[in-house]
């Protein structure tokens, strides 16, 4: 393969550091993650092998409880900070029953995905099962849907950084710059490329997220009840009367966006090193995301009524406002660069697919795992100040790509991957009605959802009711 001992050198000085785990391998059942891999073993020479070796112990150490974390620090982020504004819009009862509905549906499609990599341990990333489905096209067309999706994401997380530090510092200083700074932050962060790694960065996340939520909360419960009574907030058991499509679809795809956990899934149970604990991960999330959503969009809607700010940190008053999003900084810029891993694992392991440099632990592994990030995260700042404004793009995102990674293509890998059995069998009966209801969830939120976001975007720019593309103008 041609690697000098200098492409090497700094695996040697980790090498000691990996036998104990070594050790303890045989303890695990590893699948075999990288396409390529038995073809290129068969080429190398024993220092080669020896950095493959470390490479796959070092992308095969999650267990379900760091998995549960990894999940929480990429699903319980700007998801939450958009919730109240949809009861809002919505309503108290309609909002109520989107929130749990479509967790729970978020929870049965992420227990399909992860029948598919168990029974299908090859399938390293979402494009992979993408391929199961569709071939070649399917592998390409859902390639491109998750990088999109994932710079979107991270273009989110730069934006609602840039909202943050703008309320904080209330300094005057240009939109654009703390644009920079969140970038910057966001690329910092993604330096780590294993996720069992950036999983030891998920306790501070959710416990920021928490903090930022409950400060929130409490702000505007005690507000409400010294200015106005809380018998006087101005919410509503029912969507506003005068509520537009545009309007009541955008509402519905924030809460989408909030169960937006699928689409990394396949790529975080592939370091998992007993991928079937799976399921515990997922109900664990679940269940602590329902619960989260539900009372953070009922508390804030019921106690700021339908004037409530999104990101729903803006309605906590200046002070409280200023204090809630610096608590929340870790989770805005933590949960964003996970996003940026996810993307970068996937480019940098399919370029150097058949190489030992994909596993990031030699000179050349590490230059070009950052330049990659590096070249994300710009393309990410760019997304952030041509889509300035945070529901639209939330929205823009559920529409486009999670109606897939979430319903649609879950319900159709049932179909064609897991059913078993005849079609006139009661549980295949029942299960197949269920995918056909999330397969119709899924496509009616592609359609709906592309048109409401294209349609309020272009009402914002009409209206002048947003800051220009690269405006010093806050957003």
């Amino acid at each position: 393969m041609g690697y000098s001992s200098e492409n090497v050198s700094d695996f040697e000085a980790n090498k000691a550091n990996n036998k104990a785990m070594e050790a303890g391998a045989d303890r695990y059942t590893i699948p075999p993650h990288y396409e390529g891999e038995k073809d290129i073993v068969g080429e190398m020479d024993e220092r080669e092998r020896d950095i493959v070796e470390d490479g796959i112990h070092k992308f095969s150490r999650l267990g379900w409880k760091r998995l549960t974390v990894v999940l929480i620090v990429e699903a319980i982020a700007l998801g939450s900070l958009s919730i109240p504004s949809s009861f809002a819009k919505l309503g108290m009862v309609a909002g109520v029953i989107c929130t749990i509905g479509l967790g729970l549906v978020a929870v049965y499609t992420s227990h399909i995905i992860g029948q598919v990599k168990l029974k299908f341990p090859h399938v390293a990333h979402y494009p992979d099962a993408g391929k199961l489905l569709f071939g070649r096209f399917g592998k390409e067309l859902i390639n491109v849907m998750l990088i999109l999706e994932l710079l979107f994401l991270t273009g989110s997380h730069c934006l609602t950084g840039t909202i943050a530090f703008v309320n904080i510092t209330s300094s005057g200083m240009c939109a654009v710059v703390w644009g920079v700074i969140s970038a910057v932050i966001l690329l910092l962060l993604a330096v780590p490329p294993s996720f069992t790694e950036m999983a030891i960065l998920g306790y501070i996340d959710f416990a920021s997220i928490i903090l930022a939520i409950g400060i929130t909360i409490i702000g505007t419960g005690v507000k409400s009840t010294r200015e106005i009574g809380l018998s006087n907030v101005n919410w509503s058991a029912w969507p506003q009367e005068d509520l537009s499509f545009t309007d009541g679809f955008i509402a519905i795809s924030n809460i989408i966006f909030a169960y937006s956990f699928a689409l990394c899934q396949f790529s975080f149970m592939d370091e998992m090193h007993t991928p079937k604990d799976y399921i515990k991960s997922i109900w664990a999330l679940g269940i602590t995301e329902i619960v989260i959503y539900t009372l953070t969009g009922a508390l804030i809607y019921a106690f700021v009524g339908a004037d409530v700010g999104s990101p729903a940190l803006l309605s906590a008053g200046n002070t409280l406002s200023k204090v809630a999003f610096g608590i929340a900084l870790p989770v805005i810029f933590i949960s964003g660069s996970i996003n940026t891993v996810v993307l970068g694992r996937l480019v940098h392991g399919r370029i150097f697919k058949n190489s030992p440099i994909r596993f990031i632990n030699t000179k050349m592994g590490w230059i070009t795992w950052l330049a990659v990030i590096t070249v994300a995260t710009i393309i990410a700042f760019v997304i952030a100040e041509v889509i300035p404004f945070f529901n639209d793009l939330l929205s823009i995102c559920s529409a486009l790509f999670i109606s897939g990674f979430t319903f649609y293509f879950p319900a159709l890998m049932w179909f064609k991957l897991i059913r078993e059995g005849k079609w006139n069998e009661p549980k295949n009966l029942m299960l197949g009605a269920l995918n056909l209801v999330v397969l119709a969830i899924g496509l009616i939120t592609l359609v709906g959802g592309t048109y409401s976001s294209i349609d309020d975007i272009m009402i914002n720019y009409r209206k002048g009711s947003v800051r220009g593309v690269f405006s010093c103008t806050p957003p």
